[in-house]
């Protein structure tokens, strides 16, 4: 099978065979993902016709289990091998997804239930999602870190590309619930690609420490490091913006563009060409600019694309509209999470890791919830329109405040990690 491989650089992380079987899962659960995507919330605004409040309370659902679970998530994380939760984190996804064309099926499929898959789904991004990002740091050697995250989302890039077609093809043959069924499959089979995954993680002896006082050495390995607290504040913001905007952005494209489900699918592949396109020149742009600009521009970026869908009239132009600001927040996306994921690892002595992960992605989400309800809000007395502006207009003050901060423009490499003193 080596013949596959023979057009990569001899050096690259995809000639690694526990690399690329990650690599492989990554793409295999992405493909799936981008089903669930699409199909959870058209089944809400298609087929149970949806208010903007309720699209609202179904995206805060899906983010609030971060900020009930991220912090204790982090400190057992610690205790455990990361490996068998980032699999148990799959098989109970694959169950949750399952369960909604089932209940459609059984004539059960209401919004409460979506509201319970959300936030299960919610409730598995914080645990296994954090024991994921740690596996990469088990595979590969931290130097490299930039590189592998952009690698990882070109898989998810590649998902981008071909899922939301297939997406919107499954809706238009047997209906959006349905089409959950198939990113269950997905996920089963991500989960039998991961189960062949060997990885060496030994785990430090902690008899003298508690529960509390492990919780609160993780809280204080954060605050004590301005990168990490400056980064948390920059993409806090974005989680709130980003949120508001989600919210109505499907309600957008189906009742003032008028698009069918179907081509609402094939407009999402526009993401994936933007996630391919700054996938494979990422890394390079980090290079040049260095991962704390990199990660600003990219910040600035998807704020750009929410204002063009603000601006965009109703009518074919605004179809193209809703294409470019697919396109433009896929590019901007992968530009910040890319710099963003690697700084924070590259920082952090691996005995930390789950703590400075769940930490991190605790207050970074922390305003998403709040997010979600206010685009939600804003989406039924203010307009779709008002709140796409509302949170393009907002990001990209935000991006020009970071701009100006000294920490994160003048991070030009990845910084070594700072071991850790027991308390």
């Amino acid at each position: 099978m080596s013949f596959k491989f023979l057009k990569l650089a001899p050096g690259d992380l995809l000639r690694d065979a526990v690399y690329r079987r990650l690599w492989t899962s990554i793409l295999v659960s992405s493909l799936g993902g981008q089903i669930t995507l699409l199909a959870l919330p058209l089944t809400a605004a298609v087929l149970l016709n949806a208010s903007p409040t309720q699209m609202g309370i179904l995206q805060a659902l899906e983010v609030l289990p971060f900020a009930l679970f991220s912090l204790p998530a982090g400190v057992l994380l610690d205790r455990v091998r990361k490996l068998p939760v980032y699999i148990a984190g799959e098989v109970v996804l694959a169950l949750a997804v399952a369960s909604v064309p089932l209940a459609a099926v059984m004539g059960w499929l209401g919004m409460g239930w979506l509201y319970l898959v959300g936030f299960i789904i919610g409730a598995v991004h914080t645990t296994a999602g954090s024991a994921g990002q740690i596996v990469l740091t088990q595979v590969v050697p931290r130097e490299r870190l930039v590189e592998a995250h952009a690698k990882n989302a070109l898989a998810s890039s590649g998902a981008e590309v071909a899922g939301p077609g297939v997406a919107g093809l499954l809706i238009k043959l047997v209906g959006a619930p349905l089409a959950l069924a198939v990113d269950a499959v997905m996920l089963a089979l991500s989960t039998l690609i991961l189960r062949g995954i060997r990885v060496q993680e030994t785990l430090p002896p902690r008899q003298s420490q508690d529960f509390w006082r492990e919780l609160k050495a993780g809280l204080r390995f954060v605050r004590e490091r301005e990168l990490l607290v400056s980064m948390a504040i920059v993409v806090a913001a974005w989680n709130l913006f980003h949120n508001g905007a989600m919210v109505v952005q499907i309600l957008f494209a189906t009742r003032e563009l008028k698009l069918a489900p179907q081509t609402v699918g094939w407009s999402y592949a526009a993401i994936g060409a933007g996630t391919v396109l700054a996938s494979i020149y990422g890394h390079r742009i980090s290079k040049r600019l260095g991962p704390g600009p990199c990660l600003v521009v990219g910040f600035a970026t998807c704020g750009l694309g929410w204002l063009l869908l603000a601006l965009a009239p109703s009518g074919p132009l605004g179809v193209v509209g809703f294409g470019a600001m697919l396109f433009v927040w896929g590019v901007g996306a992968v530009l910040m999470f890319i710099n963003f994921l690697s700084l924070r690892q590259a920082v952090t002595p691996a005995p930390m890791l789950g703590r400075m992960t769940s930490t991190v992605r605790w207050l970074i989400l922390l305003p998403a919830a709040p997010g979600a309800l206010l685009g939600g809000w804003m989406g039924e007395h203010l307009g779709l329109r008002a709140t796409l502006a509302f949170s393009g207009i907002g990001c990209v003050l935000v991006a020009a405040w970071a701009w100006n901060h000294p920490v994160l423009r003048g991070v030009r490499e990845l910084p070594k990690p700072v071991e850790v003193l027991p308390a």
